[in-house]
């Protein structure tokens, strides 16, 4: 069983991301488990913490160079391993900045790739098919590789670990023909075979692994079929070339659709991922992310792409990596022993939903969707013979049906009533919880918001607010749903989703600011906002004062827009020089304060924030230098409340605020008062902070002499503070 979990983007490809250089060119682990290296079709490596979506480093080497194979990680020593221009061998550590102070090396011979194990160090193969360890060729860069494959071109290559042994095995194409070989380099032993030929149809890609001696190479064809050559390690060194028959393991086709595969990566004994694009009769073709279980020859789950990729998949720590249109998708997935009932859906814990995605409902009949959602039947009647169950038929029609699983709750949603259909979901979330509960939740609200799209007037607001305050789900699992929530300006539920989602895009964080910036007070004060993070210490005595307006869905009024101009100037003649009345009023400080919380990448957010309008950025700055003062009257520098923004936060916002419109507050001429108020309060801070240093020094010293004394003798010392 295999199931697609939550997915996001960990960088943008293009302009401001990495791949400048015409796209990626592959991606390696990193030092870390939670690391990866991305190495650009240019001059670039990046290495990236996933779970934060974050650049760790980034190195690039001059203009006019190029990379020309994937950078690695010697996990050994902890340093980076790249060529540029084919030959020239570059090794830097973490803390190294420039490339062109790093070492550099010159080989003799141009390198394919380099691979990194481990526990076996890194092995450089050249393009004559020659191999050696990194350290055997540091010992003499300018040794002669020998050439070994002629007049062969290497198409793929695979590193592993054999108990103590590093194995490489790579695949050679000549003239239609293709080779694998397979070099153990601590015996230095290289076999050499040729694939079995098979007519019009060629290999696309290879993977493969390595268990019990024996190397399992699988072959992606052009025949949208997936074949598998076992190939064994031991081997009499006397025998020539060999042919490798093989075998299909996998057609790609379900359902009359063919999956025209580009890459695909081996999860476990029994699955392998597939990306490629869905064709079906009739209709255009869709890119596709599969997940295939071998074994039982059935697809398990799959995510349809409707922008364009690369062609390339990468897999690592159970994520996928792949690029996604303008960036670099992760999506997260989980597999399972595989079993017959979960091959086929009928396990009672199959993710149907996600098959769903990939199967048209409209080609199928009403028997096959029933059969596709059945529940599992229990082993007592499974037991019994035909003619029992004949005997029994009417008595099991008689017993209740088991409850709606997700599939069938999702395929109800096309006929079944608004009423009935959340009355269904709230009974599921309800019940214990189960293998892979987050995936179908996310899943369910999905479909939600797809009716929401599709019916402008169904908004499920309170639902949709229960199961996200219930539930721990992420941006990632409903990623439509923040969006519908901006397009209805449904502000409580934007705060919740900040609040609660650690995965949101900056792109998102952004529109939500500046929702919340441009809505009215007088609108605020009718919507139910969460207040925990400013009722303990926000001066809301002008905000207590009663505006009358109408009660309108979602808070909004489009004849309520020409008050936004007179509310705003009311509230800034509260704000002193001082910084002591808030500037906003408590709902939309809580709002904001939910934005001061969420996760972000600066060099993610600065792009969208040089987008907001002077005039709210002079508010938000206004509402940040009050928290600033507010926050600087504790000795603790804590502000009270529950998710209360902290004196980090708050900087770091006012910062880039700043660095975003500098130009704009300078010239702006009610944005002077307030810089000229930030700047003179962050002067005495400094100031201050500079006086404590200085006593800090002072302490220490005592400190040191205080441990350097004998305390068996007495002695009066007189200490000179400076």
């Amino acid at each position: 069983m295999a199931v697609l979990c939550g997915s996001f983007t960990l960088c943008g490809l293009g302009p401001g991301g990495v791949g400048v250089g015409g796209g990626l060119l592959a991606l390696e682990p990193g030092p870390d488990p939670d690391h990866v290296l991305l190495t650009d079709r240019g001059r670039t490596a990046t290495l990236f913490k996933v779970s934060d979506q974050k650049p760790l480093g980034c190195w690039s080497v001059k203009h006019g160079q190029i990379i020309t194979c994937p950078v690695v990680c010697n996990f050994e020593t902890h340093e980076y391993v790249a060529v540029h221009d084919d030959k020239v061998l570059r090794i830097w550590k973490n803390t190294d900045i420039n490339l062109d102070k790093v070492f550099k090396a010159t080989l003799s011979a141009d390198v394919f790739r380099i691979h990194s194990l481990p526990c076996g160090g890194p092995m450089v193969l050249f393009k004559g098919g020659g191999v050696r360890t990194l350290d055997v060729l540091l010992e003499a860069p300018q040794q002669e590789i020998e050439n070994i494959i002629s007049d062969e071109v290497i198409k793929w290559s695979e590193a592993f670990m054999d108990g103590q042994q590093p194995v490489l095995i790579f695949a050679t194409e000549k003239d239609g023909d293709f080779f694998v070989y397979v070099q153990k380099l601590k015996t230095n032993s290289l076999h050499k075979y040729k694939l079995e030929q098979q007519e019009l149809y060629k290999p696309l890609s290879f993977t493969a692994y390595i268990k019990n001696q024996i190397i399992t190479l699988l072959c992606l064809y052009s025949n949208d079929s997936v074949y598998k050559v076992l190939i064994p390690l031991q081997q009499n060194s006397e025998e020539g070339e060999q042919i490798l028959s093989k075998s299909q393991l996998l057609k790609l086709s379900v359902s009359g659709s063919v999956l025209k595969g580009t890459s695909f990566v081996v999860l476990d004994k029994d699955h392998v991922a597939v990306l490629g694009s869905l064709v079906a009769p009739g209709e255009e073709s869709k890119e596709c992310l599969t997940i295939w279980n071998t074994k039982f020859q059935t697809l398990q789950t799959s995510k349809e792409l409707p922008l364009a990729t690369s062609g390339q998949l990468w897999c690592y720590e159970e994520k996928f990596f792949f690029t996604h249109g303008k960036v670099l998708t992760v999506i997260m997935y989980k597999c399972e022993t595989s079993s017959l009932a979960a091959a086929v859906g009928k396990h009672k814990d199959s993710q149907t939903p996600d098959v769903s995605s990939f199967v048209n409902w409209n080609t199928l009949t009403d028997e096959e969707l029933v059969v596709s959602f059945q529940p599992q039947q229990s082993v007592a009647l499974k037991s019994e013979s035909k003619m029992t169950l004949r005997s029994k038929r009417n008595s099991i029609a008689k017993v209740q049906p088991d409850p709606l699983s997700v599939g069938q709750i999702l395929l109800s949603l096309k006929d079944t009533s608004t009423t009935v259909l959340e009355d269904e979901l709230r009974q599921l979330i309800s019940k214990a919880r189960m293998p892979d509960f987050q995936a179908s939740i996310g899943c369910v609200i999905t479909t939600l918001i797809n009716r929401c799209k599709t019916n402008p007037k169904y908004y499920p607001q309170n639902f949709l607010l229960q199961i996200v305050q219930t539930q721990d789900l992420s941006y990632s699992l409903c990623p439509d749903l923040m969006a519908v929530a901006l397009e209805k300006k449904d502000v409580h539920l934007l705060q919740i989703c900040l609040q609660r989602f650690p995965d949101i895009p900056e792109e998102i964080t952004y529109a939500c600011l500046k929702v919340f910036l441009s809505i009215s007070e007088a609108c605020l004060q009718r919507i139910d906002v969460n207040l925990e993070s400013v009722s303990c210490y926000i001066d809301t005595e002008f905000n207590n004062k009663e505006v009358k307006t109408e009660i309108v869905e979602n808070g909004f009024n489009a004849e309520l827009e020409q008050d936004i101009r007179n509310t705003k100037m009311t509230k800034e003649t509260h704000l002193t020089a001082g910084g002591s009345f808030c500037p906003v009023g408590p709902q939309k400080a809580a709002l904001l304060n939910a934005v001061l919380h969420s996760a972000y990448s600066e060099a993610f957010l600065l792009p969208h924030l040089k987008n907001l309008p002077a005039q709210q950025v002079v508010l938000f700055l206004r509402y940040l230098y009050y928290l600033y003062v507010k926050s600087s009257e504790k000795i603790n520098t804590t502000l009270p409340g529950i998710r209360s923004p902290t004196i980090s936060q708050i900087m770091d916002w006012m910062c880039l605020l700043l660095d975003a419109h500098f130009t704009v507050m300078v010239m702006l001429p009610e944005a002077k008062e307030l810089l000229s108020n930030l700047h003179k309060f962050v002067r005495a801070q400094v100031r201050f902070y500079s006086e404590l240093n200085k006593i800090e020094g002072s302490l220490r010293e005592l400190q040191r002499l205080n441990n350097q004394k004998d305390s068996q003798t007495y002695s009066i010392e007189v200490l000179e503070l400076i």
